[in-house]
């Protein structure tokens, strides 16, 4: 949906994990937007599979997707996207019966990997703000994937060299993921919002403000307009 400020508030958020997507969703929830948070909906579809292996919450659900190169993690992350298409499909059909709903949508960072279709409805039904990280804000995103994983979707992108440690993987191969998904996530979003210009509307560690809500809404509103 091209920006449009004759239609409802609906955006959806992407980006990076760890770039600010929930963060700032949390803000605008708690300013009086409705909200979605894709990380949620895919763990409930994903609840008996999780259960049964004794898996909760997000950090769960990357326990149990595993790490990039075990036997097993393959085919979780196949099933984990399914269940992404499945949530997107979901939310994008209840938009398209109502349109006078409004929702922020906390997407993954693998959104992008959802295919042609849903993507081409996003953009239809929604205004696409990508929350960027800079090139020097790489090395936070590397460091917080690594104290508090979350799910992600490599497709193929984790490499392991001989005798090197998973953690030196990381160093080198996500680099190499996010500089491919930027270009991804430039071509998906209507605004790019970098990260370096909300410090001043709300500092790391401060969520559920309305008065950061608020401050965030402007921004886009006016970068749209």
């Amino acid at each position: 949906m091209p920006p449009d400020s004759h239609r409802p508030l609906r955006l959806a958020m992407i980006g990076m994990s760890g770039a600010g997507k929930s963060h700032w969703t949390k803000n605008l929830a708690a300013h009086g937007c409705p909200t979605v948070c894709c990380d949620d909906e895919i763990e409930s579809r994903l609840a008996r599979v999780l259960q049964s292996g004794g898996y909760t919450g997000i950090n769960g659900v990357a326990a149990w997707m595993g790490w990039p190169d075990s036997p097993a993690y393959a085919e979780r992350e196949a099933q984990y996207l399914a269940e992404e298409i499945a949530t997107l499909d979901q939310v994008l059909s209840d938009l398209e019966k109502d349109s006078k709903r409004e929702l922020v949508l906390d997407t993954t960072g693998s959104v992008i990997y959802t295919g042609n279709n849903i993507l081409l409805r996003l953009r239809r039904q929604m205004t696409v703000v990508y929350i960027a990280s800079s090139p020097d804000e790489q090395q936070l995103l590397i460091e917080r994937y690594l104290q508090d994983p979350k799910p992600v979707l490599w497709r193929g992108a984790f490499q392991p060299r001989p005798r090197e440690t998973p953690h030196d993987t990381v160093a080198r191969c996500y680099p190499a993921l996010i500089a491919a998904r930027r270009q991804s996530y430039e071509a998906l979003a209507h605004l790019t919002v970098p990260t370096a210009s909300l410090r001043e509307i709300s500092p790391p560690g401060t969520c559920r403000s309305p008065v950061a809500g608020q401050a965030f809404l402007e921004k886009v509103l006016s970068s749209r307009s």
